[in-house]
């Protein structure tokens, strides 16, 4: 079986235990095209140009999703001695985890750091008419905080945006985002800095 049709298996087995195409798209590490594309196969359309990450060796062992929610955390201290970003009352407060992936590192994070923690549930998770992003009720409210967002792969920046917008409107101060993986080469989201560990780069 090839790598594509192993993708295609592995998309429709999730959509038939119920998962939504974008929590298809965050368990695959994929955009929501190239779930659509997987799922429905359109005669005459070529497969999306995109790039499956599958970190699933780390993320389903604790020690070493530790040793990366680490990483991150050690990347970003070193970016901020380096540009003076900690002085003056610049330190964040919360620690904003993108549902699904971006919640376990953004809560080691936050423990490591003695932050609060907020969890962000993007509108494609949604199943209303309507889809709307949401903040997760049991976990801190952000009005008034500086926030870290935390998310495993920056595939579009769609998700990423839509959560920055969302801090603002309620009355929070998205500070950076930190990621493990970015698909995009991308430096910055609507005026917030994007800090990944590793970047994707497609050749030819």
């Amino acid at each position: 079986m090839s790598a594509l049709e192993e993708l295609i298996t592995k998309a429709k087995a999730l959509q038939a235990e119920g998962h939504t195409p974008g929590q298809i798209s965050d368990e695959l590490g994929l955009s929501m095209e190239t779930v659509t594309w997987l799922l429905t196969q359109p005669k005459g359309m070529e497969a999306p140009k995109d790039v499956h990450i599958d970190w699933t060796a780390i993320g389903s062992h604790g020690t070493l999703l530790g040793d990366m929610a680490m990483m991150m955390l050690k990347r970003f201290l070193y970016l901020a001695e380096a540009g003076g970003v900690r002085s003056g009352g610049e330190d964040p407060d919360t620690v904003v985890g993108i549902a699904l992936s971006g919640i376990p590192l953004a809560t080691l994070i936050a423990a490591e750091e003695g932050l609060k923690l907020a969890v962000y549930l993007p509108a494609k998770h949604s199943r209303s008419e309507t889809p709307t992003g949401s903040l997760s009720g049991t976990f801190s409210t952000i009005t008034g905080q500086r926030c870290i967002i935390i998310d495993d792969v920056v595939t579009t920046g769609t998700t990423l945006a839509e959560a920055i917008a969302f801090l603002r409107r309620h009355g929070a101060t998205p500070t950076a985002v930190w990621s493990l993986f970015d698909k995009q080469g991308v430096r910055e989201i609507d005026g917030v800095p994007v800090h990944s560990l590793f970047a994707i780069s497609r050749l030819g």
